[in-house]
């Protein structure tokens, strides 16, 4: 249907202007990490609040109060998550997948690869994004906790501190 009512059109607008303002207020006094992609739990959040929005915005059964309290529920529970596992990591795991060795001094690691299904075409490309062609001169390739992948070349690894805690990564040269 291309209108239904008038009545309707000024919900969307007075709603849509409130759960807006509501939607910045929530994310500015919740910190930059609610809209973070650092890993898959906060991805989600971020979709969440997104389709949260989008209720508040589209139906009509759910009021402004009521979609306001399930933003500030999704901000929170995120910040509660974020802030236990910052002080227990132990419990990181629960909500977060660890970074992975995917590709060591110009050799694919084939087990890693498998488990975590990337392709050599995958790994190739990011190296070609970090404007290398050579993949002799790499280093590592990690594949991070919020899927992307890090390409760290050989002339650029020093001392291999920030591969610290990855599985396979410590050095063998000292």
């Amino acid at each position: 249907m291309w209108f239904d009512s008038w009545s309707d059109l000024g919900r969307v607008l007075a709603v849509g202007a409130s759960a807006y303002l509501t939607v910045v207020v929530v994310l500015r006094s919740s910190g930059k990490r609610t809209l973070a992609k650092l890993n898959a739990f906060d991805l989600v959040v971020t979709v969440a609040l997104g389709s949260t929005l989008a209720t508040i915005l589209l139906n009509s059964d759910v009021s402004w109060a009521e979609g306001a309290l399930a933003l500030v529920v999704l901000a929170m529970l995120q910040f509660l998550v974020a802030w236990v596992t910052v002080r227990r990591p132990g419990l990181r795991g629960i909500v977060t997948a660890r970074p992975t060795l995917l590709f060591r001094d110009g050799c694919a690691i084939t087990a890693a690869l498998k488990e975590q299904r990337v392709t050599m075409d995958e790994i190739r490309q990011a190296v070609r994004a970090t404007g290398s062609g050579d993949l002799s001169a790499i280093a590592a390739v990690v594949l991070e906790s919020d899927g992307s992948l890090s390409v760290i070349p050989a002339e650029k690894v020093g001392d291999w501190s920030s591969l610290t805690g990855i599985g396979g990564a410590a050095r063998t040269d000292v």
